[in-house]
């Protein structure tokens, strides 16, 4: 199972240097993904948990592809239908190819109605836009020469039963983001009931999980939150549900947080060495 890291692209303390040691350090440190969020206006909905400044996604993985080797990029999640199709299709196509075929590229449908309407983009067909747009990406990577790519991972975000749905017919990975155990033990059910009544294959599961360290055991808790040994039996149980990738996101919503990363780098280095202790 690949562990990956969601580096925080915004805040008041993201700027390029510390952009380059985030991914220095998760390079560094091992993980095998580095991914970043998405919005284009930050509007006051965006703001309250995503403050400016906020760095655009495939400009921040363009730059970062150049200040690493190995770690894999993607994106968690890009708003499909902020964007004409065509371009996304070539924008990730060229950093694929320029990145020496290291893109993921997780997928959702949105949910801040003012940045929507900012962009002049009908809220309320988010979800018919995103279907639409997906199928036209698939399509110019395969038909035309100067789109065509590798074989870029599409990871489908999206916890609803229309997004389970839109992983088994158009994904090659379901991406739920911040969840309880329990839940994902039901939803996981879900999508494979979907995709045996579409006659599709399960997609793989890519989760994304909160990373938060205590000294203490909790019991109310979401998956990644609590003693290492928590941390460490949910990132089993995940890999025992067949969840090829997880990705560790210890962001935890303090905007000053982005001033001192080097606590969210110390808990990820703390997973990283259980994690080569028990591989």
């Amino acid at each position: 199972m690949k562990l990956g890291v969601n580096v925080p692209n915004f805040g008041p303390g993201t700027d390029p240097e510390r952009l380059r040691g985030w991914a220095q350090t998760v390079e560094g440190l091992g993980f095998d993904l580095l991914m970043v969020s998405d919005h284009v206006a930050v509007t006051p909905d965006v703001a309250e948990q995503y403050p400016a400044p906020f760095y655009e996604p495939f400009t921040t993985l363009s730059w970062l592809a150049g200040v690493t080797h190995r770690v894999r990029l993607g994106t968690t999640v890009l708003v499909v239908p902020y964007r004409h199709p065509l371009l996304v299709a070539r924008m990730a196509a060229n950093l694929d190819r320029l990145s020496g075929g290291r893109l993921v590229l997780g997928v959702g449908v949105g949910w801040a109605r003012q940045e929507f309407e900012a962009l002049g983009v009908p809220f309320e067909r988010r979800g018919s836009l995103t279907d639409e747009y997906l199928q036209v990406l698939r399509s110019a990577w395969n038909d035309a020469d100067d789109y065509r790519s590798g074989q870029i991972p599409l990871w489908v975000g999206g916890s609803s039963d229309a997004a389970l749905r839109r992983a088994v017919l158009l994904g090659d990975a379901w991406h739920p983001l911040r969840f309880t155990m329990s839940w994902l033990d039901e939803a996981v059910e879900r999508l494979r009931t979907t995709a045996a009544a579409e006659g599709r294959p399960t997609p793989a599961l890519a989760p994304r999980i909160v990373l938060r360290l205590t000294a203490e055991p909790l019991t109310e808790r979401r998956a990644g939150e609590g003693t290492i040994d928590q941390v460490m039996a949910d990132l089993e149980h995940l890999r025992r549900l067949g969840a090829e990738s997880v990705l560790l996101d210890p962001y935890l919503g303090d905007p000053d947080e982005t001033y001192r990363p080097e606590t969210a780098w110390q808990a990820l280095a703390t997973v990283a060495a259980h994690q080569k202790e028990h591989p």
